[in-house]
């Protein structure tokens, strides 16, 4: 997944992962139903 990729790219730059995005992508599931009951 392109997810997964990002956040290597932003381990290997040291930086520490934002809370949000580890919240992303652990319940993608439940991220995408907010993103649709957003639109």
């Amino acid at each position: 997944m392109e997810i997964k990729r990002f956040l290597a790219k932003k381990q290997k730059q040291n930086r520490p992962i934002p809370q949000w995005i580890r919240m992303k992508t652990g319940s993608l599931s439940t991220y995408g139903k907010v993103l649709v009951w957003r639109k």
